[in-house]
């Protein structure tokens, strides 16, 4: 299916080089330079995607990423930096990025990145009806069709990623998953060097929804395996 694609780079060779390349596959590409610009275009528009350099001009793209998540805007995104710190890595993703680039990238690396971060969208399962649309495990609560997360009756902001994992989670409680199997399922890829992407967005969601992230009650580690999702009543027989 073909998709709207809005690239914000403010280096305008690369930014067409981009668009060429995904024209290429078919999709509708839009190209802003300005991080002021394109976080009003975000925010205005219907997008797929948005492809996000990390240096801009008015507002860099982690100040733009930030905004968009605090909006509650969950349009994925591809980050493109020319840092390749761990950190700077971490934060991205910590912050809502789906996935991202190191520069310089090579065009069939972008592509199936795009490929793969566009076909989990087109795998989102649809929110089921009725009693179903609403998930509860003890006080953590899922509210499949608003997307809304509350424990204890409290709102959790998740970002769109973190969301469709603990879902995914939800739906299948009890199951332990290889981090290649959630990779399959909630990013729509089963690269292998995407695994850390697994282990980061794992932290980040404990760190919202465990009372104790060292000690979790909902997602557990499989020691040899990767991770499993528990309802506390089970386990406590309540």
């Amino acid at each position: 299916m073909d998709r709207r694609i809005l690239v914000i780079e403010d280096q305008r060779d690369i930014a067409d080089l981009i668009a060429l390349h995904l024209r290429d596959l078919g999709h509708e590409v839009v190209c802003l330079h300005d991080g002021v610009e394109g976080l009003e275009a975000a925010r205005s528009g219907r997008f797929d995607l948005i492809v996000l350099d990390g240096m801009l001009p008015g507002r860099d793209g982690l100040e733009v990423l930030r905004a968009l998540r605090l909006d509650r805007i969950d349009t994925p995104v591809l980050m493109l930096t020319a840092r390749s710190g761990e950190i700077d890595r971490v934060l991205g993703l910590e912050l809502g990025a789906d996935d991202y680039l190191t520069k310089p990238f090579s065009i069939p690396e972008l592509q199936a990145r795009v490929k793969a971060i566009l076909r989990r969208i087109e795998r989102r399962p649809a929110a089921p009806a009725g009693d179903d649309e609403r998930l509860e495990f003890g006080e953590l609560s899922i509210d499949t069709a608003s997307r809304e997360v509350r424990l204890g009756g409290r709102p959790v902001a998740l970002t769109a990623r973190e969301f469709d994992l603990l879902l995914h989670f939800a739906r299948h409680p009890g199951r332990a998953f290889t981090r290649l199997q959630l990779l399959d399922a909630v990013w729509g890829t089963t690269f292998e060097g995407y695994e850390h992407n697994v282990n980061t967005h794992i932290n980040r969601l404990r760190g919202k929804i465990e009372t104790d992230p060292a000690d979790p009650r909902y997602v557990l580690t499989v020691r040899g395996v990767g991770y499993r999702f528990t309802d506390p009543r089970a386990a406590t027989g309540r």
